[in-house]
């Protein structure tokens, strides 16, 4: 799938929900898996988007981060559901899809999968569409390396996409591609679905 399809797809696939604030689905194409995660719906979503870090891992090595505490809460609810699916080698590829609130688990599904399925690291691809801040703390290189296939998408000056504030030592993970114009639309407006998808479709034509 291109960027317009899988945006597309996240948009519309049936979810299951899991817990109180994550809703999650899956399709499987062969040998690829896709994981989707669904944006933000409804008032205990946006509690969890303005909650505080905590450890990602109650047991780490030398090797500690730290995560938004809500959307570590949200990917917890999920990772049991998922964990079976991910860890099946008939899987060679794992594709990770999530917008807004959806997206900031996308990115911590795919550190979970770059560290359960290290033969597939290569084939791991992961999109965060209108993505919020989730990692806090000081980066290293071999955090980053987590990230390296995982891309956030912002749409100009996307709200959602510049909080949690930096200033409050959060910060996006792995890259980031920005399109849409400058000036097209509000910081609000920018972060809408249809206007995401207008501008991928543009992007992807040029």
């Amino acid at each position: 799938m291109d960027l317009y399809e899988l945006f597309s797809t996240c948009l519309k696939i049936p979810y299951l929900q899991a817990g109180v604030s994550a809703s999650y689905a899956l399709k499987r194409d062969g040998a690829t898996l896709y994981l989707f995660f669904q944006g933000s719906d409804g008032k205990n979503d946006w509690k969890q988007n303005i909650n505080f870090p905590a450890k990602a891992y109650k047991r780490m090595g030398k090797t500690v981060w730290f995560a938004h505490r809500g959307f570590l809460k949200a990917w917890k609810e999920i990772e049991p559901l998922l964990a079976a699916d991910i860890a099946d080698g008939a899987f060679q590829k794992i594709v990770i899809t999530g917008y807004s609130h959806g997206a900031a688990i996308a990115a911590l599904c795919h550190e979970y999968v770059w560290y359960h399925r290290p033969d597939i690291r290569a084939q791991t691809e992961g999109y965060g569409f209108g993505s919020p801040r989730v990692f806090w703390g000081v980066k290293t290189s071999k955090l980053k390396e987590r990230w390296a296939t995982f891309t956030v998408i912002r749409n100009i000056n996307d709200i959602v996409t510049h909080l949690p504030p930096m200033v409050l030592g959060y910060s996006h993970v792995g890259n980031l591609l920005k399109i849409g114009e400058r000036g097209k639309y509000s910081s609000v407006q920018a972060h809408h679905e249809e206007n995401i998808l207008r501008e991928l479709e543009s992007y992807q034509t040029k």
